[in-house]
């Protein structure tokens, strides 16, 4: 890697205004493995000042220019791909098997999506004598979390060019390197100075400093519901647009029927997807109270059998967390669980047995866990599964929507009619029915305490565009035209 202690701003990598630098340290080893520049209030006046000299005459480029500059970041893309999969792997620990086949892959995704979108998309549409045009709503402050380093930049970035806004990018500063490597690629693909600007740094300083920034139009964030409540105070003086991607606790209801036990293991692995650091993941398991017993053995079975290791290692299922406050918060709620009386049915606190270094999580299973418990509430963000019992169908959508949260839910059911009179009454963002694939063109964001707006394909080009209506556009278009 090279620029890790330079930032990308106008077009090219320059020093940061002051001194301050963060150690990236690999949670697999809990060895050091870069030094970042940390930015100031100082670099988001430069970086912000270079995308408001830029908005102009990028917000006049056209549909094919845009698209141009978007393909050719696809195709960098697909020739680093093995190299940012590397480094994911390097700043987060996620499995490298995992960093290539889901979080490189999501990322193209939602690359190529945004291609097709632009190529399709109506900025401007006549109704009677008014005409619509979506216009690109200006600098953009893009605030990404560690957790979907390529995804939650991609999601951010493609559909901000494609609109044609310009854009200041804060990475999280324990997964840097990734992002670094991608504002590479988008200044080989020739993206005019100032359009893309990217500064390494923290929350507190460089997260408020874009937010609360007079010149910044727009602040997109993925990252926790606190984060989200600070940048949304930040902003609220100058009345930008807030769009939110933030905390969930989502629920995953499986009724008994056939396939109940493999609905019960399916669960339990998509809990634990990416170490169970996803937002949208099903960490609340709702079974019938009289199966509680005979889904606790079967999650029990299936966590048990998942191995935990290193990332490079051959087999690995889950690597570790992505750091030693995220560890430590962990333990604490899984320790929280026990003394609140809920059943350990797998895992536990502490390492995986013959993991003496690293921040590696035993995957957990509580079962016999109430609605109020802590585990049932908060947002763990490791692998832990909390399973909770209902009495009928309508207990388990109220024990579904009484969270803060409203991201996502997961109905498991062979009776389809069942399955989707319960997906229209939760209060959620998303719902996967019978474990429906991931589609990159459906639209993704919160309820509630989650979040507002949302991301991916039409509707994440969207939530960049400001909608102006001219009235009298075609009585004078005629009159000119007489």
């Amino acid at each position: 890697m090279t620029h890790e202690l330079e930032f990308y701003i106008d077009g090219r990598w320059v020093a940061p205004s002051g001194t301050q630098s963060f150690d990236v340290i690999n949670p697999a080893t809990e060895a050091k493995v870069a030094t970042i520049a940390m930015g100031s209030g100082a670099d988001v006046d430069k970086a912000v000042a270079a995308a408001k000299r830029a908005f102009p005459a990028y917000s006049r480029t056209s549909r094919e220019e845009r698209l141009g500059y978007l393909t050719r970041i696809l195709e960098f893309y697909d020739e680093g791909s093995d190299e940012i999969a590397e480094l994911m792997s390097l700043e987060m620990g996620v499995v490298r098997n995992f960093s290539r086949n889901a979080q490189i892959a999501l990322g193209r995704a939602h690359l190529a999506t945004a291609v097709d979108v632009l190529k399709h998309f109506a900025f401007t549409e006549q109704r009677g004598d008014m005409l619509l045009a979506r216009e690109p709503i200006g600098v953009c402050g893009l605030i990404t979390p560690w957790n979907w380093p390529m995804n939650q930049l991609v999601v951010k970035v493609a559909p901000a060019l494609a609109a044609g806004c310009t854009m200041v990018v804060k990475p999280s500063e324990y997964s840097p390197l990734s992002s670094l490597r991608f504002a590479r690629m988008v200044d080989e693909a020739g993206v005019p100075a100032g359009v893309f600007n990217l500064i390494n740094g923290d929350g507190v300083e460089v997260g408020e400093a874009i937010s609360r920034h007079p010149d910044v139009d727009m602040v997109s964030i993925t990252g926790s519901t606190r984060a989200g409540v600070a940048v949304a105070k930040a902003a609220a003086d100058t009345i930008k647009r807030v769009h939110q991607e933030l905390g969930g606790k989502s629920a995953n209801i499986i009724f008994d029927d056939e396939n109940f036990d493999r609905n019960v293991a399916l669960g339990v692995k998509a809990s634990y997807l990416n170490c169970g650091q996803s937002c949208s993941a099903p960490t609340r398991m709702l079974v019938p109270y009289q199966l509680m017993e005979h889904a606790a053995k079967v999650a029990a079975e299936t966590a048990d059998a998942l191995a935990v290791g290193t990332p490079d290692t051959e087999g690995t299922d889950l690597g570790p967390v992505v750091n030693a406050s995220q560890y430590k918060r962990i333990q604490t709620l899984i320790e929280t669980g026990i003394k609140e009386g809920a059943t350990l049915s797998a895992g536990g606190p502490g390492r995986p047995e013959g993991l003496d270094k690293g921040y590696y999580v035993r995957p957990t299973v509580f079962s016999g866990v109430t609605p109020q418990m802590t585990i049932a509430r908060e947002e763990i963000f490791g692998p832990v599964l909390s399973i909770i019992g209902y009495a009928d169908e309508n207990e388990a959508v109220r024990i579904a929507n009484d969270s803060i949260y409203g991201l996502a839910g997961h109905v498991q059911s062979s009776d389809i009619a069942r399955a989707r009179r319960v997906a229209a009454q939760l209060r959620v963002g998303s719902v996967y029915i019978n474990q429906a694939p991931w589609d990159a063109a459906a639209p993704f964001g919160g309820f509630k305490q989650s979040g507002n707006g949302r991301e991916h394909g039409e509707f994440g080009l969207g939530d960049f565009l400001e909608l102006k209506a001219m009235a009298g556009y075609g009585v004078h278009q005629d009159a000119r035209s007489a």
